[in-house]
């Protein structure tokens, strides 16, 4: 059973999160935990041979779980504060309740978990109060943080003590953070480039087609840029590739009777709307195009209509099927906990907690050597792992998503 080491009021709700941030200040306030009795399963004796017999697993008693997260209530003002920090320590909120639920559910198996919670805002001095304190030295898992300057902090820390990390949400490139024991769980942007990389190889003819990579040349435009300029830049295919700072320069460079697969790099909203409608005016006076998008687009509002006539596609580390017995299950039982609708969060934080929680319960204190051997597909998130000797484990599973019938569809 899990067990919190912060106290677990019922949260009644009026319908916001205004009224949820004001409540859960109470949560975080320490208490002893509740014990659980756990049923231990009698095996029968084995018949095998002693050549045979496997060593037992080593099984935890009880693993330890520290969760730090910024909810940040004792610096909230709701009088005062703006919408972003308000969804902030609402996010918060919501991946802990999805996390906590994950939890529960990996917890029927057996094994006790201890659950502690740490609300370390985006803070590094909070932070560090809590490594120097040593309310982290007996863990068996940490985490979070959830922001890069945290996960930076942290990082040596979890290399003295030999902790493992989870990097929960902080799509910061993992070589920047350098940490062999952190599991990070967003794919960074150059797995996404290599995924539409290789199905638009696949997927068409290299004598018939010009790949053109539209990149205005901004920070943010240049992190999808580069991993996408140096897949085509690969000798070993033979695709035509340009580049152009807009679809207007490349109007003027036009090849006859080529397929034009267009790389969108950008996701600013303005400059992407004019895009489309640009490819659109292409594709009615003749143009034949494909169209794929940066990956913060399935957050963002297009035309579906523009968007499903230009083929287009994204590629994405989530989405949730609400067709799955599973995520209705989890959207009841996260109704009748919370009294409330579970956002993008709660999933996410069901996925990591439940993914982790039950690979210790499996796997006991040897759990990390079947990171890469155990593949899960969550509610929202699926997982693959793959280890890197300076960045740690890495989730390599991705899907690709294709505007058809006015919604986005899994196709890969």
């Amino acid at each position: 059973m899990c067990m919190i080491s912060a106290q677990n009021h019922q949260l009644r709700l009026s319908g916001n999160k205004y009224s949820l941030i004001l409540l859960v200040s109470i949560l975080f306030a320490y208490c002893s935990p509740r014990v659980v009795k756990t049923v231990e399963k009698q095996s029968e004796p084995s018949k095998k041979t002693e050549e045979t017999v496997q060593k037992p697993v080593a099984k935890f008693s009880e693993a330890t779980i520290s969760l730090l997260v910024p909810f940040k209530i004792n610096g909230l003002n709701l009088k005062t504060a703006t919408k972003a920090e308000v969804e902030k320590s609402a996010m918060a909120i919501d991946f802990y309740q999805g996390f906590k639920l994950g939890l529960d559910s990996a917890a029927a198996s057996g094994l006790n978990f201890k659950l502690k919670v740490f609300d370390t805002g985006d803070n590094t001095a909070k932070l560090e109060t809590v490594i120097q304190n040593g309310s982290l030295d007996n863990s068996n898992l940490i985490v979070g943080p959830v922001y890069p300057d945290g996960l930076k902090h942290i990082r040596n820390f979890i290399l003295s003590k030999n902790i493992t990390l989870v990097n929960p949400l902080a799509a910061t490139n993992p070589k920047e953070l350098n940490n062999p024991n952190m599991i990070t769980i967003v794919n960074n942007i150059d797995l996404h480039a290599e995924k539409i990389g290789e199905y638009i190889v696949k997927h068409n003819d290299p004598v018939k087609t010009v790949i053109v990579l539209i990149n205005p040349k901004g920070n943010d435009d240049e992190l999808m840029a580069v991993p996408i300029r140096k897949f085509f830049d690969n000798p070993k295919y033979s695709f035509f590739f340009q580049e152009f700072a807009s679809v207007f320069t490349m109007d003027t460079r036009m090849i006859k009777n080529k397929k034009y697969v267009i790389i969108l790099s950008s996701s600013e909203k303005k400059f992407v709307t004019a895009t489309i409608d640009k490819l659109i005016k292409m594709k009615n006076a003749g143009l034949s195009v494909d169209l794929y998008g940066h990956p913060d687009w399935t957050k963002q509002s297009y035309s579906a209509d523009k968007l499903q006539a230009l083929n287009t596609i994204v590629s994405s580390s989530y989405k949730v099927d609400y067709a799955r017995k599973d995520v209705s299950a989890f959207i009841r039982k996260y109704r009748l906990n919370y009294r409330f609708e579970p956002g993008e969060y709660s999933y996410k934080g069901f996925d990591i907690g439940f993914y982790f929680a039950n690979l210790m319960a499996t796997h006991g204190k040897n759990y990390m050597q079947f990171l890469t051997k155990d593949k899960y597909r969550g509610l929202h998130n699926s997982f693959s792992f793959t280890y890197d000797p300076k960045m740690g484990y890495l989730n390599t599973s991705l899907m690709l998503l294709k505007y058809q019938n006015f919604a986005l569809n899994v196709i890969e």
